[in-house]
């Protein structure tokens, strides 16, 4: 009886240690970050970070290359990338895409979020071989779906809701839209 006990006693031993701990529960803290937070002070400054080394500028004296110039500026172009491949995945945390589906289904905020990430690895492959061209072109693309997601979620709930909402993070209307804007509402009012 006191074999059996002891054989009894291993086994348990035995399958106690095969066992895997449990892993832990993911908990996303959503709630202190809402969107256009996440947009003003994750997405916005590391897409305009990425975009400023990139392309050409005109000036007085002439073009003036973007492109970074020392390994720092790579770098820093790589981060932004970096930075942009983590808020696509950001953007489609569980719960996250709640408050915007009344805009456009959740399917195509996923899309745009999957798509912000796919190419900001692009993006970040081209800081990485410091190809000036290659931040250009991925950047360009970059900005392709950062435009078309805005106009689905920003541009046209605003014109369907009249105009620019009162209160929102986004800058003013530029002066000849907000005249045409004004023009408008004089001639239907």
């Amino acid at each position: 009886m006191k074999r059996l006990f002891v054989a009894a006693a291993c086994v348990a031993l035995l399958a106690a240690c095969n066992q895997k701990p449990a892993e832990p529960v993911a908990k996303y803290n959503i709630d202190t970050l809402p969107i256009p937070e996440l947009m003003g002070h994750v997405v916005d400054p590391a897409s305009f970070a990425y975009w400023k080394g990139s392309g050409t500028e005109e000036t007085a004296e002439g073009t003036k290359q973007l492109a970074p110039t020392s390994d720092e500026g790579w770098e820093n172009l790589e981060s932004a990338a970096a930075s942009l491949i983590e808020a696509g995945n950001m953007l489609q945390l569980p719960g996250r895409p709640r408050e915007v589906a009344k805009y456009a289904p959740k399917e195509k905020w996923m899309a745009y979020a999957q798509q912000l990430s796919a190419e900001a690895v692009l993006a970040k492959a081209a800081a990485e071989k410091h190809d000036a061209n290659g931040v250009y072109v991925e950047g360009a693309k970059l900005y392709q779906i950062c435009t078309a997601c805005h106009k689905d979620y920003i541009i046209d709930p605003m014109l369907r809701a009249g105009g620019r909402p009162v209160g929102t993070p986004l800058p003013d209307w530029p002066a000849d839209v907000k005249a045409k804007q004004e023009q408008l509402e004089r001639s239907h009012g």
